[in-house]
């Protein structure tokens, strides 16, 4: 009993003296928050890695895709592309791998890997509307990576981190869209801008039954002007959609009145004429002719025509242009009206105030969607230049990549 007695009070004292306590517990967790800590960068060595590897099969499937979809290489070239452009990603880590390989010979934690021999590429080719091609491409790698001493004891001296990218492309070089141009054809479109076309000769009086001659320099007039900066656009819309698979354009013009209009249509040769034909003269009121615009893009039948031809909802545009100003305050009123209501559908607004005045580039600022898409043209270069851009925008979604 006295024994039990004094193993009590010894212990009991043990317990209550903390003079030695914290060496002994240290002597038990330093080895244990070592091993953590070994696990702990293992684990986010590991997940940062593996992050960079998804990354690079990622990058290289839409690498891929995008180089199919432009045609700039063929389907039995895209496998030697695609481990290049692993590598360039993963650069800094095959770097290491390779020192490491130098340095540990054929019994290292690397021996043997290479990331060719890992990396495999799947593309097949389909068609799409019209002659569209679509390519469905998948790039599989992977990277090794050395673990810790405590994580080699748990999971192996290396992990193999494997990674799959896919993406779909295709040639398809423009988006749905039906775009509508209102053009101001009033008097003053037949003045002459300050672009020099050349020389004419003329006669003219000079004395008694005596006629004399000289030559003036021409110029470029507003209309011809106008019929240029159009067929900078159409161009470009022709260009990316060749086989009038995308594209419904139409036109009206205007001057006191609205003349009759061009409706939409499929591709963009009835437009061009239409503007070609075009004769400055009479007066201004855009109002008619912009409501005209609206309700030919926004119609229903609009969307199911493109629906059935190339399954896709189009994007709207209407392109509105003057080099003057409303005669009636009533005329700028409806416009804006229609304009509110344009922006409201969803339609996107160009608007070229052509060396209009105040007024006239007021409305026409009014009436675009944005900042971005109005254009106050001084001269015809700068018009040109205003519709070119705008055909360029209306096609510049020409690859559709998704992961």
């Amino acid at each position: 009993m006295f024994i039990l007695h004094h193993w009590h009070q010894l212990l009991s004292e043990f317990l209550a003296d903390r003079k030695g306590n914290f060496a002994v517990i240290s002597a038990f967790l330093i080895p244990v928050g070592v091993a953590s800590a070994e696990l702990a960068m293992d684990i986010s060595n590991v997940m940062a890695e593996r992050t960079r590897v998804q990354a690079a099969a990622d990058s290289a499937a839409i690498a891929v895709g995008a180089a199919l979809a432009n045609e700039e290489m063929t389907v039995d070239q895209a496998k030697q592309f695609a481990v290049n452009f692993v590598k360039g990603q993963l650069n800094q880590e095959l770097g290491a791998i390779a020192q490491s390989q130098q340095q540990s010979g054929p019994t290292g934690p690397y021996a043997g890997f290479d990331i060719g021999n890992c990396t495999q590429v799947t593309a097949t080719q389909g068609t799409g509307v019209g002659t569209t091609k679509v390519f469905d491409v998948t790039v599989s790698t992977c990277l090794q990576k050395k673990l810790t001493v405590l994580g080699a004891f748990y999971c192996g001296s290396v992990q193999t981190l494997k990674a799959t990218g896919s993406t779909k492309s295709m040639t398809a070089s423009q988006k749905a869209l039906s775009m509508y141009l209102v053009l101001d054809r009033s008097g003053s479109m037949a003045e002459n801008t300050d672009t020099v076309t050349g020389t004419a000769t003329y006669s003219y009086s000079c004395g008694w039954r005596k006629t004399c001659t000289g030559t003036k320099t021409t110029y470029l007039t507003k209309i011809d002007a106008l019929k240029q900066a159009a067929d900078a656009l159409l161009k470009q819309i022709s260009s990316a959609d060749p086989d009038q698979y995308y594209a419904r354009l139409g036109a009206v013009s205007y001057n006191s009145a609205m003349d009759t209009p061009q409706a939409l249509a499929w591709g963009t040769v009835a437009v061009s004429n239409y503007v070609n034909a075009l004769l400055a003269s009479g007066g201004t009121d855009s109002s008619n002719a912009f409501k005209q615009a609206y309700q030919a893009v926004t119609s229903t039948t609009e969307v199911s025509l493109h629906q059935t031809k190339n399954g896709q909802t189009p994007d709207k545009f209407i392109v509105f242009m003057t080099d003057g100003e409303n005669n009636y305050t009533s005329a700028d009123t409806a416009t804006k009206q229609w304009c509110d209501s344009a922006r409201a559908a969803g339609v996107q607004v160009y608007s070229i105030a052509f060396m209009a005045p105040a007024t006239g580039q007021a409305l026409l600022s009014y009436c675009a969607t944005d900042a971005r898409h109005f254009f106050a043209a001084n001269n015809a270069g700068d018009m040109i230049a205003a519709f070119k851009y705008i055909g360029e925008k209306a096609v510049s979604a020409t690859t559709r990549l998704t992961q």
